[in-house]
């Protein structure tokens, strides 16, 4: 039989498409087994308390288990690595978080990079820090803050909750903004920090606003400004540090990431369900208890804020010298 120009170029075409079939078929029958994600921080912190809600929803609107798998260490490096080696199938995602576009710039011999190995699903949420002063600390305001740190050189403490952490970056942000000079204090979290502030052993520091925000109401802490874009709800009246300087934010935030080979249509479907789930009021009111708001975002602008951060973040490194203990 003689084949026609026509049918050979029918069966070169049928015959290419063959080894895409089988990525097709998982991705419309995704997922068909329990899914794990991986979470760089012990249980029952912020970033396992966002992940655990979207993974018990996802669970229900898809049918399989989204199952929380700890692995911390290493200022989420040690899951980020398990997640960038893992198939991409979409049944091992990484709740990434902002330290994703800090480690870069801090860690020079990681074994993966995080903007060529992984494709970014969607936000979670996200959460100003705040800067904030002990009571008896005289000032009220962000100006205030930095002309008493100008007249009082080497004298005034910042404290973070870890060196290089965001707290910390945030923080050396601030000082090249404003000009000045502080003593950096760091601790091995949020609340020993906290403690130490009110009582009273260091003046000044950038915190997460859920550990912080019981002690501003009770005037403990004195809140002089929001490093988010605009003013936090549950801080109405504090203004943003963007006030004083214009572009300054530095939020925390949390979202999903998965390996950069996964098939687009198991990335899209994921993104679809979480961008639903955030507009439930039931995970909205959940999410104010963290002191957090919803993080909606698409994939590709989520892409390109990971790009955008991590050359940020890598600036003020850079600039301000800051090296791992």
């Amino acid at each position: 039989m003689t084949l026609s120009r026509r049918n050979v170029l029918q069966a070169a075409a049928a015959s290419s498409a063959l080894p895409m079939l089988p990525r097709v078929a998982r991705a419309q029958n995704y997922p068909s087994r329990p899914v794990h994600i991986v979470v760089g921080f012990p249980p029952g912190g912020p970033t396992d308390i966002g992940a655990r809600l979207i993974a018990q929803r996802l669970s229900e609107r898809l049918g399989q288990p989204f199952v929380i798998d700890n692995r911390p260490g290493a200022a989420n490096n040690i899951a980020t690595e398990a997640v960038a080696h893992a198939a991409p199938d979409g049944y091992t995602l990484l709740a990434a978080v902002g330290s994703n576009t800090i480690n870069p710039a801090l860690y020079p011999d990681l074994n993966f990079n995080f903007i060529r190995d992984f494709a970014m699903v969607g936000g979670i949420y996200r959460s100003p820090l705040v800067l904030e002063v002990i009571a008896s600390v005289p000032v009220k305001t962000v100006p205030e803050l930095i002309a008493y740190a100008k007249a009082n050189p080497g004298k005034v403490t910042l404290a973070s909750f870890g060196t290089a952490t965001v707290s910390h970056i945030a923080g050396v942000f601030f000082q090249m903004n404003a000009g000045i000079e502080m003593v950096h204090v760091p601790y091995r979290g949020s609340a020993p920090m906290v403690t130490d502030l009110i009582a009273g052993q260091v003046q000044a520091a950038f915190d997460n606003l859920p550990v912080s925000i019981p002690y501003i109401k009770d005037g403990k802490l004195r809140a002089l400004g929001v490093t988010t874009a605009e003013r936090w709800r549950t801080l109405p009246d504090v203004p943003t540090l963007a006030d004083y300087m214009p572009g300054f934010v530095a939020t925390t935030w949390v979202g999903l990431a998965a390996p950069r080979q996964t098939p687009a249509a198991i990335v899209e479907r994921l993104a679809s369900e979480i961008d639903g789930m955030l507009g439930d009021q039931n995970i909205v009111a959940h999410l104010a208890t963290l002191g957090a708001e919803p993080f909606p975002i698409s994939t590709g602008a989520f892409d390109k804020f990971i790009a955008e951060q991590t050359e940020k973040w890598g600036r003020v490194i850079r600039a301000g010298n800051i090296k791992l203990e």
